[in-house]
């Protein structure tokens, strides 16, 4: 789950206010801690900030609002792998500013705003490089995403005490191996976790795109497809409605690909190792015409059936523009070291073959 910002910029600019807030909170905090004669450090969780993980009241998409799930991504041959839908100039400005520390999802996670005024989640562990790989692929094949940088190294300033996040920040405010994702602008209707969409209950059932979509995170091994109906553990996609009405349907936790997909014991994040293995399960065509899928998530059912070979050759019509120079582009900025790169891309090439037997 990721969070929804709500303030508009101060005059002054976020990263000046947040300094003076984090001075004067500090100030605070001692003289309640002399008041009490004791008492415990802050845990670096703002009390005032309006969280997306949070129950806000917003109100459903209605008739009015036009949903969709996926726009033409154009010459795919032309985009930019390594920076993505904001590219270059759309890049995290140091230095950032520390904000607070989110609780939501598995991964530790901090937001900070940077020398731009610009807000980011910080996601840190093993879910970094295959969120930032596996949106950028996503973003090229005519999904949307938010913008998300991988950040291999950076210190941030004002960073109280951390519970979850601090066994991946030095003392100083340094870190290293970290995605940077962007916030949605406060105009943005921001429905998630109960108010988010389900795979088998949505506007796009039966399509190409939606079909397409499922094989595509099939295909980067993404066990963790959560939707609306995993309140406990919070829902991976979410619904975006935007002051024009149109109503994007995303996914927005990709963290769990380019691994093993399987049971509890045996899934992984990031193995290339295991990601390559199972590729020769990945698809394989049965009597009759139908497909037979070798993956396994949260939701499998609602995955493997009904997926039909013009729905992959609808993929594939896309997939087939993306060029090896593009695909090392986007897992070296994504945090792949070179060995690492082609055995990914390789282990993609492979799988992509795979879809081409069946389409």
């Amino acid at each position: 789950m990721v969070e929804y910002w709500t303030i508009q910029p101060p005059a002054l600019g976020r990263r000046q206010l947040l300094a003076n807030q984090h001075t004067l909170k500090s100030c605070i905090a001692v003289l309640v801690i002399v008041a009490l004669g004791g008492g415990h450090a802050a845990d670096g969780v703002s009390a005032t900030s309006t969280r997306r993980h949070e129950s806000v009241p917003v109100s459903a998409p209605t008739e009015d609002d036009a949903a969709v799930l996926w726009h033409d991504p154009g010459e795919i041959e032309k985009l930019d792998f390594a920076n993505g839908p904001r590219g270059a100039q759309g890049r995290p400005a140091p230095p950032f500013q520390f904000v607070d520390e989110s609780p939501a999802g598995s991964a530790p996670k901090i937001r900070v705003v940077d020398a731009k005024d610009v807000e980011w989640m910080v996601k840190f562990g093993e879910e970094a490089r295959p969120q930032t790989f596996a949106s950028r692929l996503a973003w090229a094949l005519g999904y949307f995403v938010l913008p998300i940088y991988f950040i291999p190294s950076g210190m941030i300033r004002g960073v109280t005490p951390l519970k979850r996040a601090a066994k991946y920040m030095k003392p100083d405010g340094r870190f290293t191996n970290a995605s940077f994702e962007v916030y949605v602008d406060s105009s943005v209707r921001w429905l998630g976790d109960a108010q988010s969409w389900r795979w088998d209950t949505n506007p796009f059932v039966g399509t190409n795109q939606l079909n397409g979509l499922k094989v595509l995170l099939m295909l980067l091994s993404d066990w963790d497809n959560k939707d609306a109906r995993d309140l406990k553990h919070g829902s991976n996609t979410v619904i975006l409605i935007y002051p024009s009405g149109e109503a994007r349907y995303l996914v927005i936790d990709w963290g769990a690909s380019m691994g093993r997909w399987g049971g509890y014991l045996s899934r992984s994040k990031w193995n290339c190792e295991g990601f390559q293995q199972q590729t020769r399960d990945l698809v394989r065509a049965v009597h009759g015409g139908g497909l037979q899928w070798g993956y396994s998530g949260q939701h499998t059912n609602d995955f493997v059936k009904d997926i039909h070979r013009d729905d992959v050759r609808w993929l594939l019509a896309y997939l087939d523009h993306i060029t090896d120079t593009q695909l090392h582009d986007a897992l070296l900025s994504s945090g792949a070291m070179p060995t690492e790169a082609d055995c990914f891309a390789n282990a993609l090439r492979n799988r992509v073959a795979a879809l081409q037997t069946v389409r």
